[in-house]
């Protein structure tokens, strides 16, 4: 962080920041295991189930879950990790905003 930076630095610095960041996504992605609505189903019978990705989040202050098909559970992966990182340089891009706000106001008392 620079010392001298002013809100137009840290808005470019946010901007170059998040460019290469996509796909994005907030969430945990859990393996689970359940029935499936097949009568007889051996898999079920064993007390084995079947297993399935899903993708779990939030909108709206409501807790949601998506299914995720197994191969693309590495794509999902990297987007969760993106969404972490991005959340991170928003928190770090309003300490800095923030102080570059209060050094420009200190300078035009």
């Amino acid at each position: 962080m620079a010392k001298a930076e002013t809100p137009k630095d840290v808005r470019r610095w946010f901007a170059a920041a998040i460019r290469e960041l996509w796909p994005v996504a907030v969430g945990s992605l859990s393996l689970r295991k359940g029935p499936c609505i097949r009568p007889n189903c051996p898999a079920c019978a064993s007390g084995e189930g079947h297993s399935s990705y899903a993708l779990y989040g939030r909108r709206a202050n409501r807790r949601f879950s998506i299914y995720v098909p197994e191969k693309l559970v590495p794509e999902v992966r990297a987007a969760i990790q993106n969404g972490r990182e991005l959340q991170d340089l928003i928190n770090q891009a309003g300490v800095r905003y923030v102080s570059a706000l209060k050094r420009q106001y200190s300078q035009t008392k």
